[in-house]
């Protein structure tokens, strides 16, 4: 629920912090998902372009300055598109929850495999 200013000020120093305590642990930045009637409502879609570049601004320069074990899940593949997932565009429903699951699990075996 940051907006971009939020994110640029915290993400970074959210990941040295922990990166200062558990040097080896992974760490992954994820994206906010995407508001089901984003299309209805055009500063909905560029809230979400605006911190979703902040936050992956912040990922491409921790991984520049040589931090590891750092992910990156987008945020726009975690509901589906079909405006069942949501109960009011915003918080999921048990088939939304499902959807998030199958998006975290995606984006985590992989780095499970790598530990």
């Amino acid at each position: 629920n940051m907006v971009a200013t939020e994110i640029t000020e915290r993400a970074t120093p959210l990941v040295r912090r922990i990166r200062e305590s558990r040097p080896d642990t992974s760490i992954l930045l994820v994206e906010d998902r995407t508001y089901a009637n984003t299309r209805f409502f055009p500063a909905k879609g560029e809230r979400h372009r605006t911190s979703r570049a902040a936050l992956r601004t912040a990922w491409h320069e921790l991984t520049e300055q040589g931090v590891d074990h750092i992910h990156y899940l987008d945020g726009d593949g975690l509901l589906p598109h079909d405006g069942e997932a949501t109960v009011d565009s915003s918080h999921p429903t048990d088939l939304g929850m499902v959807a998030y699951a199958d998006a975290y699990e995606a984006a985590i075996r992989p780095i499970l495999r790598q530990a």
